[in-house]
């Protein structure tokens, strides 16, 4: 079968600074991966890549999302193709409500108005509806607020930049079982989403499950296995092992 997602020798730069470094990576539909690696490493630039943010510049390499080459679309194609992005630090829009907002996608993507309230219900964010995007949001009404764009875009691929960061643990409960949600993963026979996470504590673990992890370092994938295993190593010697492995 296809893959969702190949990446081909990846070589990135941002303002003359290599970021990427020959990166080859793959996963196919219904996938849920993690990236871990310290700060600097190139998990972000990686995501921000594979979206297609222009400040990052491809020098070299393939990005292909269901076997069509995506690698120089713009970010609005990318979204039109299927991938969806939380940030970790999403900014805030002042003058646009997220009621707005929530209006704009459910109509777009045919999600009823019931389906909405559900949502809204579940990630317990009602009360912030009237209030600018993320506008004197906490840490974890960020995530939710987040989160439930995404649920709203419905899209194929999702990419998710550190969900657990300036959140609480009950926080990261609530938006760990939303993720679940998202990528179908509470539902039998609903279809499954592809996701790519970045974690830096590995709390989302906890309520995610994944399939595989990989470890970054200096730009390059340099370790890939079970995330549970690898979140358990770098926790006992930190990332002094995985340099090893290189």
């Amino acid at each position: 079968m296809q893959e969702m997602l190949q990446v081909v020798d990846l070589w990135v730069s941002v303002e003359g600074k290599q970021v990427l470094k020959g990166v080859d990576f793959s996963m196919g539909y219904g996938d849920v991966y993690v990236l871990f690696g310290p700060n600097g490493a190139g998990k972000t630039s990686f995501m921000m890549s594979l979206m297609g943010f222009p400040k990052y510049k491809v020098e070299q390499g393939k990005i292909y999302f269901k076997g069509e080459d995506i690698t120089n679309k713009d970010i609005y194609e990318r979204a039109k193709l299927g991938i969806g992005l939380s940030f970790q630090r999403p900014p805030t829009v002042e003058g646009v409500s997220l009621e707005r907002l929530i209006k704009l996608l459910s109509k777009n993507n045919g999600i009823s108005d019931e389906e909405v309230e559900r949502i809204l219900e579940s990630l317990k964010i009602k009360d912030h509806v009237k209030r600018y995007i993320n506008d004197g949001f906490s840490g974890g009404e960020m995530k939710r607020s987040e989160i439930l764009q995404l649920m709203l875009q419905k899209p194929e691929f999702v990419l998710i930049d550190e969900p657990e960061s300036g959140v609480d643990m009950e926080n990261i409960s609530l938006v760990g079982h939303a993720i679940n949600h998202l990528l179908g993963k509470d539902k039998v026979r609903s279809p499954k989403r592809s996701a790519l996470i970045i974690t830096h504590t590995g709390y989302i673990l906890d309520f995610v499950n994944a399939d595989k992890g990989y470890i970054f370092i200096n730009g390059r994938i340099i370790c890939t296995g079970n995330p549970r295993d690898m979140l358990n190593e770098i926790k006992r010697n930190g990332y002094k092992g995985c340099q090893i492995c290189q």
